[in-house]
């Protein structure tokens, strides 16, 4: 049994395991209560790959089924090896947000493959608002189908100063925009999946007014390619520590690094992948380089006081970043800005 298995077994800790399809997204999480959800399952072919990197996060998170699989969108790095996987794994419900485009020839392939293995399982057709039936936490879908939601989860609600400055990005035309994203909560601990939420209406769901909130970890959108690059989100999430899901040409412009590494409130960054072209981060917070194919996996492990410990599956390196501090309160007389 792997440490995250032993954490979930002890009812202590949300386990995610970040796997690498080398640009694609599959994102693995066991909760407290046992309970287990993949989101995303990278590319299909490829000699098995993806579902075998998959099933490897899970013997070594301690499970041999899924009780949900979320497809955030249709396209093959996100759901292509969800076929395979099913004919080796149980898997108890799906959540996606139904009917694609049907225009976005990109994601032709995808929905061919998909679309009968999730007609043969129980379905949640999801919309923004809607919560994921999680014992123990929260998972609460904040945008689907291109939809967002309308009401601020806790800790949102202020207006954000960078919007005024937000470039104007026009969504892609392709079931990008349209993905599934969601807030996991652990008591103090947030974790936020946008899948690859990008454009203008990734930039909607912050501005003008932040319906998200503070975050402690955040896969960046999109593979962290130009158009997740939004100076407005980050303000918002301030987000302690950033994953990114990109590979060693695909994602991960360099702008957007750029963007990661100047953030004030960051204290990391780590990468599935290393990249070619980018400002990487320091070795030990990068997973993956051109010449590994072993497909290593970052591992977090999160407790409710919302303290969390990251983990570099390629040389055991590991951070461990302690439970946030609460705002003290402001001098008499002086009040907190709306940003702060």
């Amino acid at each position: 049994m792997g440490l995250g298995a032993v954490a979930a077994a002890a009812g202590r800790s949300l386990e995610i395991y970040f796997i690498d399809v080398e640009g694609g997204s599959s994102t693995l999480l066991v909760t407290p209560a046992g309970e287990s959800i993949l989101i995303d399952a990278g590319y299909g072919q490829r000699e098995g790959r993806d579902p075998g990197r998959i099933m490897a996060a899970m013997r070594d998170a301690g499970v041999d089924h899924l009780d949900y699989f979320v497809a955030t969108h249709l396209h093959n790095d996100h759901v292509g090896g969800l076929p395979e996987l099913a004919e080796k794994v149980r898997i108890g419900t799906f959540v996606d947000y139904g009917e694609p485009l049907g225009t976005d020839r990109m994601a032709t392939n995808a929905i061919r493959a998909y679309k009968p293995v999730r007609d043969a399982h129980d379905a949640l057709q999801v919309k923004p608002g809607d919560r994921l039936p999680l014992m123990g936490m929260r998972a609460d879908v904040v945008s689907a189908g291109g939809e967002l939601i309308e009401q601020p989860l806790a800790g949102g609600g202020e207006a954000v100063a960078s919007c005024a400055r937000a470039e104007d990005q026009p969504e892609d035309g392709t079931e990008n925009y349209r993905s599934v994203g969601v807030m996991f909560e652990l008591g103090a601990f947030r974790f936020l999946a946008l899948g690859d939420l990008s454009g203008n209406t990734l930039t909607r769901i912050v501005c003008p007014t932040n319906r998200l909130g503070p975050v402690s970890v955040y896969l960046v959108a999109h593979h962290g390619d130009y158009d997740s690059n939004v100076a407005a989100l980050y303000e918002a999430l301030r987000p302690r520590v950033a994953v990114l899901n990109s590979s060693a040409a695909k994602g991960g412009s360099p702008d957007a690094f750029r963007t990661l590494h100047a953030l004030p409130d960051l204290e990391n960054l780590w990468q599935l992948h290393a990249s070619r072209v980018a400002p990487n981060a320091a070795d030990d917070f990068v997973a993956n380089f051109d010449n590994t194919a072993d497909g290593n996996w970052i591992h977090l492990s999160a407790q409710d006081d919302g303290s969390f410990r990251v983990t570099n599956g390629r040389n055991g390196f590991a951070k461990s970043y302690a439970r946030p501090q609460p705002h003290a309160p402001p001098p008499s007389g002086e009040s907190r800005s709306g940003t702060e």
